[in-house]
């Protein structure tokens, strides 16, 4: 099985959730980046970040993706 490409930290530094600029948490299972303010997981895909909104999943309650 192919390992998940990681997002480089230095990025990770300047990402911001686009709808609140809040901070994003990156969840290498999931390969997505968590916005809890917002409460949506934006999808990563082939490693390049997808930061639209219609593009991300709300969170549950508990702050997990649902799906």
């Amino acid at each position: 099985m192919p390992e998940t490409p990681a997002i480089d930290p230095k990025l990770l530094e300047i990402l911001v959730c686009p709808l609140t600029k809040g901070p994003l948490v990156y969840d290498r299972a999931r390969q997505e980046l968590v916005s809890k303010q917002a409460g949506l997981a934006y999808p990563v895909r082939d490693g390049i970040p997808i930061m639209l909104v219609d593009e991300a999943r709300p969170l549950d309650d508990t702050g997990e993706s649902q799906g």
